[in-house]
Formats: structure tokens, sequence, C-alpha cells
């Protein structure tokens, strides 16, 4: 189907099915995203009351669709939404009696600020931006096998987060962290994000292997950072962009260089001097010892070593032989490739030796042993990305997106659409240049870029309010929706830039504003003349993600680890979840990491918390704009049956006999506790009768399965 019969398809079915047709630009390459956001005055309204250039925007569309805004919120309902928006836990009693009983003029501006300055925060949005970068602590593919160090890009995200990190330093960081700080440990971490899709370590072929994390990170950089589907451009020119397919391999050439690494250095430089120091000092009292293991060794570690290298091919033969210093970049290509085939293992030097020389081995080992508590613990290493040495290989177009179909080669450069007779202009880079990645870092994140600021902020947006101003958050293009508020979207976008980049700045103008604080319940016309809620007239009703939903049965009940950071985290499930599953299910030996919040629990690729993935956890093979939010059998017996829920009843159940003491002060404190009000007198009668024949553990598990629980109003 060609751009106009697709174009006609989508306004017969708008026609069809009584909705609006889309604004389709006079050509594709005259859409709107290609140019640059210019700044829109506010509309001037009627109501001089409206301040914020937000709400004026809004409040402009709701009144030529004749629509009206709804009243605001109760303060018990906004503390909540609020709360969850930015955090992602309930907020306690005292909290929400705090804010209620603030009469001070900016309460809820100070709320504002006290969620904006939680490390909490970082947790809860960089749970958003792990979506978008497909993070899973394993491979995926058969295998599924642990990555031990993706856990510290995780952690960068969240400082970055809680740091508030300029968008545009945090777009650098990763895709160029090692080019534009090369002395920064947490900008090498962050080049993690290029390689954390999936990865088939033990593919038969190594260069085709190399070929589909080229495309992965390809596709994804362009998705999550431009709102850009280039993926479809990779076997030919894209069906519906202005994006030839020579435009797909100009931006794969960008990171045709790079090395792709699962042990980087990211110590600090002070980590490093210490442990440089204690290293020495462990040579200086061991180096007797392993000079006498070296010399019981070597001779035949070199035999079985020369053995396996020959049954390797030529050309692998001679990259291995070479020393490394003197290897080019094929060679050390190849050496990388067939490293495993080439390694040796304690037990296969063992069985070459004689009696003697065993026994000698293996009592130098254990005195060698004893220095153990003087050896430095390993640097801390991560997953990343750095330019190989000499020249970067060349990029070629490739005829259907087969490695075995090239054609000419092509250079680095930005697409054609975005560039043509724009700002920034292409940067000038040669094949033989360094630097590429940065290059396309800083065009990315350049202000005269049309794309980047407003697929950030309409992203931010779209978590706030429930859809995005662009509701195709990952897709700017001719086919994906267009803005139902283009002149806001703009105006968010050069706020953005003007403000520094600073996200914070921007979730409070969205939060301060009427529009973000309206009820979620409007009147009967205003539901029928904005069904969709098109135009804002209201506030979406949100269902919690998993995340959310597991964190507040932990916070609720008391029992929440607060501990941030570190290696993922495994807490025990039912045998039959887990059966069969590649890799198993270990389950981590403290108790207390079994009760952490969800962004540190360990992501297996093929095996999705059961809890988790009732609530619509994402497939981390691809990159997840928008999480779905599904009504569904599953999820009414995870919250009734789980291990998750049942524990979190009993623990409520006994924090309220702790906590109130008497039935009608625990029926107060449980809803509270659990949907941030106190009962309505019926609510209150009825759970007075209910606990004369069932538990106080029965009561709070009911409660935890209402509406309210798992939606925000």
């Amino acid at each position: 189907m060609g751009t106009m019969q697709f174009r006609r398809a989508i306004i017969i079915v708008a026609l069809l099915t009584g909705t609006t047709p889309p604004v389709f630009a006079a050509s594709p390459e005259d859409h709107w995203a290609w140019k640059k956001p210019v700044r829109p005055a506010a509309p001037t309204l009627k109501d001089s009351s409206i301040t914020s250039p937000i709400d004026a925007f809004v409040r402009h569309k709701l009144e030529a669709n004749g629509l009206q805004p709804t009243p605001p919120a109760t303060r018990p309902q906004l503390i909540r939404r609020v709360t969850f928006d930015l955090i992602g836990l309930p907020p306690t009693p005292d909290e929400v009696d705090a804010f209620v009983n603030d009469a001070s003029p900016n309460a809820y501006e100070k709320l504002l600020d006290r969620l904006l300055a939680s490390s909490q925060y970082g947790e809860r949005w960089g749970r958003h931006w792990l979506d978008l970068a497909r993070y899973a602590d394993t491979n995926g593919y058969e295998q599924d096998e642990i990555r031990p160090h993706a856990w510290r890009f995780r952690d960068y995200v969240i400082r970055s987060f809680n740091e508030d990190k300029p968008f545009d330093r945090f777009i650098i960081e990763q895709l160029a962290g090692d080019e534009a700080f090369p002395g920064d440990p947490a900008a090498l971490v962050a080049t993690g994000f290029n390689l954390l899709g999936p990865d088939m370590t033990d593919s038969a072929d190594q260069a085709q292997r190399r070929l589909n994390t080229l495309n992965d990170m390809t596709d994804t950089a362009s998705l999550v950072f431009l709102g850009l589907t280039v993926g479809c451009a990779r076997c030919h020119d894209h069906k519906f962009e202005p994006i030839p397919q020579t435009d797909y391999y100009r931006l794969q050439a960008f990171f045709a260089g790079a090395e792709f690494r699962t042990n980087l250095d990211v110590a600090s430089s002070d980590e490093r001097e210490k442990h440089l120091l204690a290293l020495r000092e462990y040579d200086r009292l061991t180096q007797s010892l392993r000079d006498d293991i070296l010399a019981v060794e070597q001779p035949h570690r070199a035999k079985l070593l020369d053995a396996k290298i020959a049954k390797l091919s030529a050309e692998a033969q001679a990259a291995h032989r070479t020393p490394p210093e003197k290897r080019n970049g094929g060679q050390q290509e190849l050496v990388r490739e067939t490293a495993k085939l080439a390694a040796l293992t304690d037990a296969e030097v063992e069985k070459t030796l004689s009696a003697v020389e065993l026994a000698r081995l293996k009592e130098l080992r254990q005195q060698l042993k004893s220095f153990d508590s003087k050896k430095p613990a390993p640097l801390p290493v991560g997953m990343g990305m750095t330019d190989r040495q000499g020249p970067p290989p060349k990029t070629h177009l490739l005829e259907r997106g087969e490695l075995s179909n090239k054609a000419q080669v092509v250079d680095p450069g930005f697409p054609v659409t975005l560039t043509s007779g724009r700002k920034p202009e292409p940067a000038k880079i040669t094949p033989s240049s360094g630097g590429r990645r940065l290059a396309l870092a800083n065009w990315i994140a350049h202000a005269d870029n049309p794309l980047t600021a407003r697929v950030i902020v309409n992203r931010v947006w779209q978590q706030h309010f429930g859809r995005g101003l662009v509701p195709t958050a990952s897709d700017f293009g001719v086919r994906g929706e267009p803005p139902t508020h283009p002149e806001l979207l703009d105006w968010l976008a050069t706020e953005l830039v003007d403000g520094g980049w600073r996200l914070k700045r921007m979730h409070k103008l969205m939060l301060l504003s009427e529009t973000y604080r309206q009820s979620t319940i409007a009147p009967q016309t205003t539901m029928e003349k904005d069904p969709d809620n098109t135009f804002f007239s209201r506030m979406n009703r949100l269902r919690l993600e998993g995340e959310a939903v597991r964190d507040s049965l932990l916070a609720i009940s008391g029992r929440l680890n607060s501990t941030m950071g570190g290696p993922g985290v495994t807490p025990p499930v039912a045998p039959e979840a887990v059966k069969g599953a590649k890799g198993g299910w270990i389950v981590s030996p403290d108790p207390k990491d079994h009760v952490r919040r969800s962004v540190y629990l360990f992501a297996r690729r093929n095996l999705r918390h059961p809890f988790l993935e009732a609530f619509d956890l994402p497939d981390s093979n691809l990159s997840c704009p928008k999480r779905e939010r599904s009504t569904t059998a599953p999820q009414a017996l995870a919250l009734l049956n789980a291990p998750e829920a049942m524990e979190a009843a009993k623990f409520v159940a006994e924090r309220l006999m702790k906590e109130a003491d008497s039935e009608p002060g625990r029926i107060d404190r449980a809803y509270r506790l659990t949907l941030g009000r106190l009962p309505t007198n019926k609510e209150r009668e009825r759970a007075g009768v209910f606990l004369k024949t069932s538990s106080l553990s029965e009561l709070c598990r009911a409660l935890m399965n209402m509406n309210e629980f798992v939606y925000l109003d």
C-alpha cells in the first residue's frame, strides 16, 4: 500500500466510525514534525484568572469545542494521584492529613517540591526510562544468560533522574559517554543503553550477531530519542515516511566503529588508585608462589592452547598468534569471537600433569589461597561501548537487510528530511575519523533538532495524563497520530530547552496546571461531547502499573525495604510459575531483599515476575513507549490469591491491631492505608458486619481488591 492509498484508508475508516480524520501534510516532506518548534504565544482567554500557559492552551481548545473543564479533584484524591505519579507509592495517612490541613496558598507547590526532591522519584521515573531502553538482566533467546553488570545502567538512570541531569546531557552520555566524558565512570556505564537489547551469544554466525546488535541500537536510538520508526527502512525505502534505505545505514554507520564491551572498566580514579596500591602489596606477598605455579603450569598450558588454536580457521589462528598490541581491528574482532573456543580451564590443565606435578600444584594453590584476604576485590565493570582501534569498518547498504547482499558503501549521516536546508547541519565526518557517535549525540541533543524536545515532553505528558499530546509516543512520523494540541506541544518543547533541559521543572509546570488537577468525574454533557477525552476536559482515570501495585502492598504493610541500588534481587514465587524455565529462578538468600522495590527485581527476559506480568509488564525485547492497561481475570486472581496480596493482608492486619485500639478505629485506618481516604458511613457499617464473621486480614484483602486500590481518581 502506497502513501496515498494508506491515507485514503485512514480517512475512510474515520468517516465510517464517526471520528475526526487526521490532517495530513501536503507531502511527507512537509510534515509538521520535521519543522523546528517555534514558541507560540499563549491564547488570550475571557477568564483572566487562568495564568498557566498550559491551561490557556487547553482551555482554548475546550472553548472552541463547546466544553468546560471539570471541577478540581478533592485534596485526598490529588495527593494520592500526584504521589503515585512522582514516586510510585501511596501517601501515608499523616502525609494526607498534612496536605489536607495545610491552608497556605502554596500547599500544593510545597507537596510537589517534596516529592520531586525524594530519592524515590528517580526509582519511579527511572522505571519509565528502563521501559524505553528495553532493560533486562539477561540476554534472552534460548540460553537467556545472565548479564551480571547490567544493573549498573539501571542505577545510573535512577541517579540521573534524582540529580535532575539535563536531558541533553542524558542523551549524549547514553549514545557517546565514552567519547564525550571519557573520565566519567557514570558516562561509560550510560553507553550500556546501546547494548541492552537481546543478544544471541551462541550464534553460529558472529558477523550476523554483530549486525543484529547494530540494527537494534539504530532502531532503538531513533525510536527513543527522535520518535522515528527508521527500522522500516532497513530492507527498503520506508513505505510511509520520507526515509530512504540509505538513511538507515547512514545512521547505523555512526555505531559501526564501536566495540561492544561486557567488561568495561567503570572504576573511578580514586577506586583505581586504591586498587592498584592493594594489588601491588598482594603481588609483593605472593610473587614467589605465583612464579612457582606458573613454572608447573605454563609448559602444559602452552601446548594445550596451541592445539586449540590449530583447530580454528587460518585467519583466526593468525589473529591469536599476533601480539595483542599489533592486531588490527579485524583481528581483534576474530579473537573476541573465538575466545571461548581457545579458552583453557584449570581442569583441562590438571589432566595433563603428572601425579607429582599435580600434588605440587595443589599445595602451591593452597598456600596462595591463604593470602586471599589481602587480595583486593575486582574493580567494577559494566556493559558499555568504546571505539575500536584503527579505522572503523565500512558500512554497506544491505539489500533486503541481508548481510550477504552488500551494496554501496555509505558514510555516517543524518536523515535527509531533518537536515535538508535546516540546522543543525550534518557533521563533516570521514570514514576514518573518530567521534562518530558523539557527532550523532550532539545532533540529536541540539536545540534546533525538530524532534528531540517534542518527543520527551510528550512522554512526560503521557505519563501524567494517561495519553500523550501525540498519542503515538514513539512515532512522530507521517503515519503516527497528529498532536491534539500542537501549539501546547511546541510551547512545552521550547520551554524545556529554554529551561536548560531540566525535567523536574517540566513536571512542576504540568502538575501545577488546573488541567492536571481536574476530577476524573465529568458531567454527562462533557462525556457526550468528548467521549475519548481528546481535549482533556477531565482527568483520565488510570490503573497503576504492576510495580506500583506490588510496591503499594509492601508499603501499606510496613515491609518495604527502601535500600537503593545494587544487583537485581529475586523474591520467591510459586514453583509452578517457573517450572522448566531456562536458568531457573534463584531466590535471593536474604529475606530483606524479597521486599525491595520492584524496580530492583532481577529482570529475566524469558521469565517475567508472575505478579508483575499479570499487570502488563512489558516485553523487554523491544522498546516500550507506553504500558498496556488491560483489565483481565488474572489481575483479580493475583490480588485475591497471590502470595504478595495474602502476605500484605496479614501484615496490614497486624499493623492495624497496633495502631488502633478499637474496631471502628481499625476500619477507618484500613481504608486510609489502602485507599487513602476515610470510609463512608455505609462502608463503615458494612465493614463492621463483615468482621463479625471474617478476620481483619480478610477485610484488608477485600479492600485491596477494590478498584480504588489500583486506579487513581
